[in-house]
C-alpha cells in the first residue's frame, strides 16, 4: 500500500492528481509536506489526538470525530497485512477469521462518518480539500481511500514520490 513504485499506473495517477491539487488548495507542495510531517510527529498515531486536530505553520486538519487506539489498531493490522499490495483497491472485509471480520466491520462503523478537513491557516493560500477513510462502502465491499492511507500511515517519501510522478 505505501510503496509508491508498486502502485498500478492508475493508481499512481490518482494519487499524483489529488495530491498536486490538495498541495494547490493549500498553498503548494511544501505547506501540504509540513503537515504530515507535523501529523508524523504525533505519537502513536495522529488519529488518535483528541484535539482532532493537527496544525502546520501554514495549514490545519481537523476531522468531527476522535478515534480511539483499537480502531486504529485494526486499520494498522490491515494495513501491515497488505503493505506490499499492488493492490490499494483491496476489499478489507475479505477477512476469512470470523473475529477479525467482526473487528473490522465495527471498526468501519465507526470510521465511516468520519471526515478530513484540510484548510490553509491564510485563506489567500487556497480553499483546502476534505476526504473520508473509505472510498466505497457497500455490503460486502469496503475499499479504503487511497488518499487518507498515504496522508495518515504512509511516509512523507511517499508524498514526495507521488507530487513529482509524470503522467
Amino acid at each position: 500500500m505505501c510503496n509508491f513504485n508498486k502502485q498500478s499506473e492508475d493508481t499512481k495517477a490518482l494519487i499524483h492528481l489529488f495530491m498536486n491539487k490538495a498541495a494547490e488548495n493549500v498553498g503548494g507542495a511544501n505547506f501540504l509536506l509540513a503537515l504530515v510531517e507535523a501529523m508524523k510527529k504525533q505519537k502513536p498515531n495522529a488519529l488518535m489526538f483528541k484535539g482532532c486536530q493537527i496544525a502546520s505553520e501554514n495549514t490545519i486538519i481537523k476531522w468531527n470525530k476522535v478515534v480511539f487506539k483499537d480502531k486504529v489498531e485494526v486499520l494498522e493490522e490491515i494495513l501491515t497485512a497488505h503493505r506490499s499490495s499492488e493492490d490499494p483497491d483491496f476489499n478489507i472485509l475479505s477477512e476469512e477469521n470470523s473475529k477479525k471480520r467482526k473487528a473490522i466491520v465495527n471498526m468501519v462503523r465507526t470510521l465511516a462518518p468520519v471526515e478530513f478537513i484540510v484548510t490553509p491557516q491564510n485563506h489567500k493560500d487556497g480553499s483546502g480539500f476534505d476526504f473520508k477513510v473509505f472510498e466505497t462502502i457497500e455490503d460486502d465491499n469496503v475499499v479504503l481511500n487511497p488518499i487518507f492511507v498515504a496522508i495518515f500511515f504512509c511516509s512523507t517519501e511517499f508524498i514526495k514520490k507521488a507530487l513529482k510522478y509524470q503522467i
